[in-house]
């Protein structure tokens, strides 16, 4: 048996140990079997840059961040566009699967990794997914590999971000990966004590966000956190388009810095911005995601021993499973606005911007 394996998108923790604990588990339970490493996630199969790889290869990477393998990103609408000799990337990597005499393809990544091993399974090829992101937001699974290493780190920034606001007096904000979800700011802002969390699928009121800080100024609370998600946007901004949106902010990326401004503004208080960015997504896998990451990189093997083709791996109310890519291919896991954990956080009086209390939503 041959089997290629790549890692696409953005690095994350735990990459290495699910590579790991794949090609563990098919040295030792399947005879005679190959591994093939591919360079660069879909852009290596997509030029044929791969080459076999050693039982030793794989020694000594469980606890290294990054990927042995290298990855890139590869957008998922351009798959199909044809070139000028009539040749997509979708017919390039077919090729480059018959021609590396494959038999199986394993994919390591998050939402676009799995439209695009969706697509591949639709067009004839083995292929097993397995869910990476440190955004948490691959449907069909609780969890993605990376997820609690991605919180740990958050929640480091914020405690660290509590002492100079402390000291300062100052109403701090920490922007947090995450584009569409938020998951990562929702956990790590509980976790490091935010008092005010905002994310894309709670779209807030700038002027609530600005009540908070009073009230609590008001209290004798002289530092504020907001744990703010990169995605994070204001209710009037929520219907409006990217580039109207990027116009209101006067080209910033995100709401981060004009809600910043806004804030000093109405509550005369002294703000600032803290970007942690790729900090988030670098490092060494926790001990747990070390776990869940060996865990899955097994059951990959297990599925493919079995010939399972065309699912993904998922951890499901605590026990591994699979998932058929057609099922999850193309959709996203966001956080619902009755999610345990919004109520958690709402009944310890954390708010969300959107004027909502705890007893509003039982």
């Amino acid at each position: 048996m041959k089997i290629g394996i790549l890692t696409s998108g953005g690095d994350c923790p735990g990459l290495n140990a699910v590579i790991r604990g794949f090609a563990k588990y098919v040295y030792n339970n399947i005879p005679k079997a190959e591994i093939i490493g591919i360079s660069d996630g879909y852009g290596g199969l997509i030029n044929g840059e791969a080459k076999p790889l050693k039982e030793s290869d794989f020694s000594g990477i469980l606890n290294v961040g990054g990927t042995i393998l290298g990855t890139s990103r590869q957008p998922f609408k351009q798959m199909t566009v044809e070139d000028q000799n009539g040749e997509s990337r979708l017919d390039m990597m077919k090729k480059n699967y018959k021609k590396l005499g494959l038999d199986l393809l394993v994919t390591l990544g998050g939402a676009g990794t799995h439209k695009t091993a969706g697509l591949l399974s639709e067009n004839g090829l083995n292929v097993i997914g397995i869910p990476k992101t440190i955004d948490n937001d691959i449907y069909g699974t609780d969890v993605t590999f990376g997820f609690h290493t991605a919180v740990d780190i958050a929640t480091e920034c914020i405690d660290r971000i509590h002492t100079t606001a402390a000291s300062h007096g100052r109403t701090m904000l920490i922007e947090i990966m995450g584009n569409k979800v938020g998951w990562l700011t929702l956990y790590s802002g509980i976790a490091g004590g935010a008092d005010i969390i905002l994310i894309p699928e709670i779209p807030y009121d700038p002027e609530e966000v600005v009540k908070t800080v009073k009230h609590r100024i008001e209290k004798g609370k002289a530092f504020n956190i907001i744990a703010i998600a990169e995605g994070a946007m204001s209710k009037e901004e929520s219907k409006m388009k990217k580039q109207e949106r990027l116009e209101k902010r006067g080209g910033d990326a995100t709401a981060t810095n004009s809600l910043a401004r806004y804030i000093a503004q109405e509550a005369d208080v002294e703000t600032r911005v803290v970007v942690p960015g790729h900090l988030q997504r670098g490092g060494n896998p926790s001990p747990y995601d070390r776990l869940l990451s060996t865990e899955m990189g097994s059951f990959a093997g297990k599925l493919a021993k079995d010939g399972m083709y065309g699912t993904t791996v998922a951890m499901e109310n605590n026990a591994i499973t699979y998932n058929r890519l057609s099922a999850i291919a193309g959709r996203m896991k966001f956080v619902p606005e009755d999610h345990q954990m919004i109520e958690v956080a709402r009944s310890i009086g954390i708010t969300f911007g959107d004027g909502k209390k705890f007893k509003e939503i039982r």
